[in-house]
C-alpha cells in the first residue's frame, strides 16, 4: 500500500503521448516522516501515522510525540493489514508510478451560507407566469402531518469545509527531485491544503 501527504499547489495543463491536454492538479509532497507504528497487539489495530511539513516550534504534547525527529505537523494514519515501515522512515513521491489511481481526501474550499440552489442543486421556481420574488426559493418543507420539519431536509446553510474524497484519480506525472505529483482532474481544497494521497 502507497501513501503520502501533500499540499495543493494548485491545476495546470499536460500533454499525454497522443499530444491531448490533460487537466492536472500538483501536489507538493515534501519527505513524509513515520511518526508511529501501530499494532495490533498494543493498540488493537494496525496504522501508519506519517506527518507532513516541518515547524520550527512545536508544542509541548507535540514536541514530545515527535521526539528525536523533525518537527513535522499534519499528522494522519492510514490503516494498513501490515507494514514494514519503521517509526523515523521517510516517504517521498517516488513511490508511485505514472498510471497509479489513487484516492485522495482533503478539506473542501468553504463557500459560507448558500441557498438550495448553489447548495443542493435544485432548479428554482419557474421564472415567469405569475413568479414573484421566489425564484431560488427552496418551495415547501413538509405537509400539515406530521408537523415537524423532517431530519435530512434539504435546506439552505452552510456549504464548504468538510472532508471530501476523491476516487480513481490517475497520477499523470511524478517528479522525484521537486517533490511533486501530477494528478489528473480536480482535487479538493485552495492552494495550500494538506492532502492524503492514497494508493494500492
Amino acid at each position: 500500500m502507497k501513501y503520502i501527504l501533500g499540499k495543493k499547489v494548485g491545476m495546470t495543463q499536460m500533454f499525454d503521448e497522443a499530444g491531448n491536454v490533460v487537466p492536472v492538479t500538483l501536489v507538493h509532497a515534501e519527505k513524509n516522516i513515520v511518526t508511529q507504528v501501530r499494532t495490533v497487539e498494543k493498540d488493537g489495530y494496525s496504522a501508519v501515522q506519517i506527518g507532513h511539513s516541518t515547524k520550527r516550534v512545536l508544542r509541548k504534547p507535540q514536541a514530545g510525540h515527535v521526539k528525536e525527529l523533525p518537527n513535522v505537523r499534519n499528522l494522519k494514519e492510514f490503516r494498513v493489514s501490515a507494514t514494514d515501515k519503521n517509526r523515523g522512515d521517510a516517504l517521498d513521491v517516488t513511490q508511485f508510478n505514472v498510471g497509479d489511481l489513487v484516492k485522495v481526501s482533503g478539506v473542501s474550499k468553504g463557500k459560507g451560507f448558500q441557498g438550495v440552489v448553489k447548495r443542493h442543486g435544485f432548479h428554482g421556481a419557474p421564472a415567469s407566469h405569475g413568479t414573484k420574488h421566489a425564484l431560488r426559493s427552496p418551495g415547501s418543507i413538509g405537509a400539515t402531518w406530521p408537523q415537524r420539519v423532517i431530519k435530512g431536509m434539504r435546506m439552505a446553510g452552510r456549504m464548504g469545509g468538510v472532508q471530501v474524497s476523491v476516487r480513481n484519480i490517475r497520477v499523470v506525472a511524478v517528479d522525484g527531485d521537486k517533490e511533486i505529483l501530477a494528478l489528473a482532474g480536480a482535487l479538493p481544497g485552495k492552494p495550500g491544503t494538506v492532502l492524503s494521497i492514497l494508493g494500492k
